[in-house]
């Protein structure tokens, strides 16, 4: 005769331990349960201390996005009025705009950063460009023919580097070919979003230079 005995489970998810029939055990990261007893102290120190930084990070992650939300809110219910008020919306036709206070030592601004992504025309402009190239192999300059290499060169997502290609465009070449090739990039441009970033400055003269008031931990 068989009896089934009833396991409890008893999950203490802030501490990482599951009690099991009044045993604690915690899971390893193959999700095996192991007794208390049987965890290195160094183990259980540094999970406890994981834990803990964890709790703050979420806490701070939740504090900065509802921060976020009331700047965004607060200055989007000021356009509403000076757009009201004056039938115009502050900032250029990109999105860009600047909110400074009347005696000039502190303001925030927003800068909208577009997300762009190349179509197949890139393609093309890489032929042309390597057809000047070629045909220039005595004359070109080394630095032309590394920035080409490094704006080709993909990186380790497989992206192309941005960047190096935008620097091409700014190459004062009269070549046909490599006139037709910036035209290329230009037309494989596509716009595929856009992020709005928030940054504030604060200075203590109106002399001073602005100092960034920093929210990013990685330059606290």
């Amino acid at each position: 005769m068989t009896m089934n005995t009833a396991v409890i489970l008893e999950e203490r998810p802030g501490e990482g331990i599951t009690n099991v029939n009044g045993k604690p055990y915690m899971a390893d990261a193959k999700g095996a349960l192991v007794p208390l007893e049987m965890v290195k102290p160094a183990d259980k120190l540094e999970d406890e201390t994981v834990r803990k930084i964890m709790e703050y990070a979420r806490n701070l992650s939740a504090q900065i996005a509802r921060f976020r939300g009331h700047t965004m809110t607060d200055l989007g219910e000021f356009d509403a009025l000076l757009d009201q008020e004056y039938g115009s919306k502050k900032g250029g036709k990109k999105g860009n705009r600047t909110y400074q206070t009347f005696d000039g030592l502190m303001k925030v601004s927003v800068s909208v950063a577009d997300f762009v992504d190349f179509g197949p025309q890139l393609q093309v402009a890489k032929t042309l460009i390597d057809e000047c190239l070629n045909e220039w192999s005595a004359d070109s300059r080394p630095e032309i023919r590394a920035v080409v290499t490094r704006a080709f060169n993909t990186d380790k997502e497989g992206q192309i580097n941005r960047s190096e290609i935008f620097m091409l465009l700014r190459l004062q070449i009269e070549d046909e070919r490599w006139l037709r090739a910036m035209e290329a990039i230009r037309d494989a441009m596509r716009v595929t979003g856009s992020k709005e970033y928030v940054r504030f400055y604060e200075r203590r003269r109106i002399t001073d230079p602005w100092q960034a008031v920093t929210i990013d931990l990685a330059k606290v």
